[in-house]
């Protein structure tokens, strides 16, 4: 068998059992709600990873590409929602994934796409801004009901509303996580109304972001609940308070290269191609700069950070004001460093090297989906 000293570094290591522990974790959480997962595939982008999340039975998922769409279609999944504004000249990406059977739902959030999604006959939900984070018409805007129209008249569907909790991901605990789950869900439904009663049908209520998926605690009026990032979780995740550090199912394997005792650092073969330029605990309120630094088995190094990064050159250094001692570290040696953000570390990649759970053996390696 195949162990962590053997591929080329660096590398992503991917532990299954703590996918399926943190994937059981939000499905009776949100059984408890009693709304359905619609799994986001943007952050593990793999075949084998969404069959973790649903055992095989190929149910509705979320995509952040056509690439994305167009891969699980390939694999048999046929109740798809492209999460991103539609740009017009992919319609025609689209409407060839319909035309194979696949109910490819698309997202907008004006009367122009509206229009052009309307007249390829393509169905969609309409974005519906719950804080400013990113796109989306404001629920009580009347843009929302001539968006609507507008996709009707021209031949489309409106399927629903679709809200993205951004902003939670910079939540300070539990009780800002739970309000901001539940600002999410009271935005939705009043989006969901005023379309409803502009005689509008609207079934699908769709909202979603992890840290609100697994802090929500009423979702009435909601139909179905998106997320990610919980397969693997992240030291922003950890951060802000959704899951331990323990939880975290990936890492990136480097391998010392040097060493500069005037600095205090140790050099690794892993850079910011390897791990990602992500600096997303920077604002929080412990600060793990590029990652935290693990041993092989994934024991933490006290207070050992991957302190700064170039290209492919990554430096671990002791948390400023540490009062540790520096691990020693020889030429050669491997450590194991736990991502900032797993959506943006898991993309410098091609693919998983699957740990045999408890040991340091590899048991396979599991591609992932490039390009838009």
């Amino acid at each position: 068998m195949s162990t962590l000293e053997h591929p080329e570094t660096p590398f992503l290591a991917l532990d299954p059992h703590r996918v399926d522990t943190n994937v059981r974790r939000l499905r009776r959480h949100l059984d408890r709600l009693g709304v359905t997962l619609r799994p986001h595939v943007k952050t593990a982008k793999s075949l084998e990873v969404a069959a973790l999340v649903d055992g095989g039975a190929r149910g509705p998922i979320t995509v952040s590409t056509l690439a994305e769409a167009e891969a699980f279609a390939g694999a048999g999944y046929r109740d798809i929602l492209y999460a991103v504004g539609i740009a017009p000249q992919k319609l025609g990406r689209v409407r060839a994934l319909r035309e194979r059977g696949v109910d490819l739902v698309v997202l907008l959030d004006s009367v122009e796409q509206a229009s052009a999604a309307g007249a390829a006959g393509v169905p969609a939900l309409i974005e519906v801004d719950c804080d400013g984070h990113r796109g989306g018409v404001p629920a009580d805007d009347p843009a929302l009901v001539d968006i609507a129209r507008a996709l009707e008249h021209r031949g489309g569907e409106v399927r629903g509303v679709l809200t993205h909790a951004g902003e939670s991901y910079f939540a300070d605990g539990d009780e800002q996580l739970r309000a901001a789950a539940q600002h999410e869900r009271a935005v939705a439904v009043e989006a969901a109304q005023a379309l409803r009663a502009a005689g509008l049908a609207t079934p699908v209520v769709s909202v979603g972001s992890t840290p609100t998926a697994h802090f929500a605690t009423d979702l009435t009026g909601v139909s179905e609940v998106r997320a990610g990032n919980f397969v693997f979780f992240d030291l922003v995740m950890a951060g802000i308070g959704v899951c331990t550090h323990a939880d975290l199912a990936l890492s990136v394997v480097v391998t010392v290269i040097g060493h500069r005792p005037d600095k205090g650092w140790i050099m690794t073969d892993g850079g910011w191609m390897a791990t990602s330029r992500d600096r997303g605990t920077g604002r929080q309120r412990v600060d793990q700069a590029y990652g935290l630094v693990c041993d092989l088995d994934g024991t933490p190094y006290d207070d050992l950070l991957m302190a700064d990064a170039s290209q492919e050159h990554g430096m671990l250094a002791l948390r400023p004001g540490s009062t540790a001692k520096l691990p020693d570290l020889p030429v050669g040696a491997r450590v194991r460093i736990l991502p900032i953000h797993a959506c943006a570390t898991a993309a410098q990649h091609d693919r998983y090297h699957v740990l045999d759970p408890g040991s340091r053996g590899l048991t396979a390696e599991w591609s992932r989906v490039r390009g838009w």
